[in-house]
């Protein structure tokens, strides 16, 4: 089976991926506008009548923005914690409230959808709930961590059973403090349920690292403390002292931020 991966958005500004197979997928949060998510896929050829479902992060803005129409204009099922489901709804950018589309996932129980092996996990931020996704097709586990302020040991159980890992990168440490924002909001992104540094990434992945990791995307780059460049050249060079090169023990990739990725496509 042919499993595919493609980053539609991936930044401060709105997320949103897509897995699956060659015949149907799901989508892992939706923060882009809904016309936007249509021509992407359509792009790769895949059809909103093949998504089988959202499965949602956490409720703020930019990955919710187009949960209400995927959900209840095109029936198609929103996943999350009932946390989750009720700050979804309360958000200011839902005009869409979810009605029908809900279901719910608990952390830590797994759960099936067609060849999709599912396992939601907590991670620590601060929107009214909040997971990651340990995602397993046709052999091959997929984590996703877009948010959070540090690793936990929940969050690092599901980044080393990883073969492709998603994990956010979202600012670097000087531009962070040289940067004009106000000083609460500087705080909030450099605590513990904030967001995750270059470095602090880098550091744990060349800690950490497993020889079934292939691929490693970083995720959710903010626009204004942060540039792909920057991020990549963190974690390689972080990699590297470790005894690990990137390109030939695993292939490390910085998301763009409002455009889409390639598409990668696994045996």
């Amino acid at each position: 089976m042919k499993v595919r991966f493609i980053s539609l958005a991936s930044g401060s500004s709105g997320n949103c991926y897509y897995l699956g197979t060659e015949t149907y997928g799901i989508l892992i949060d939706a923060g882009i506008g809904i016309r936007t998510i249509k021509k992407l896929l359509r792009d790769i050829n895949v059809g909103m009548d093949s998504i089988r479902a959202v499965f949602v992060t956490h409720d703020h803005a930019d990955h919710i923005k187009a949960v209400g129409h995927l959900g209840e204009k095109l029936n198609i099922p929103v996943y999350t914690t009932s946390r989750v489901h009720a700050g979804i709804n309360r958000s200011y950018c839902m005009t869409e409230k979810l009605h029908h589309s809900v279901r719910y996932l608990e952390k830590e129980e797994p759960m099936d959808l067609e060849d999709f092996h599912i396992e939601s996990f907590e991670v620590p931020h601060d929107g009214t709930d909040n997971v990651g996704y340990c995602i397993e097709i046709a052999g091959k586990v997929f984590s996703f961590l877009t948010d959070l302020g540090e690793i936990t040991p929940t969050a690092g159980k599901y980044i080393r059973k990883a073969n492709y890992l998603i994990l956010e990168a979202n600012y670097d440490e000087e531009m962070l403090k040289m940067g004009s924002y106000p000083k609460y909001l500087k705080e909030r992104i450099s605590s513990n349920t904030g967001h995750m540094s270059n470095t602090a990434t880098a550091e744990y992945l060349a800690d950490n690292f497993t020889d079934h990791l292939h691929y490693i995307w970083l995720c959710h780059l903010s626009k204004d403390n942060n540039h792909p460049e920057l991020a990549f050249k963190t974690v390689e060079w972080k990699l590297k002292n470790k005894g690990i090169i990137v390109g030939k023990d695993v292939q490390l990739v910085a998301l763009k931020r409002s455009t889409p990725s390639d598409l990668y496509e696994f045996e």
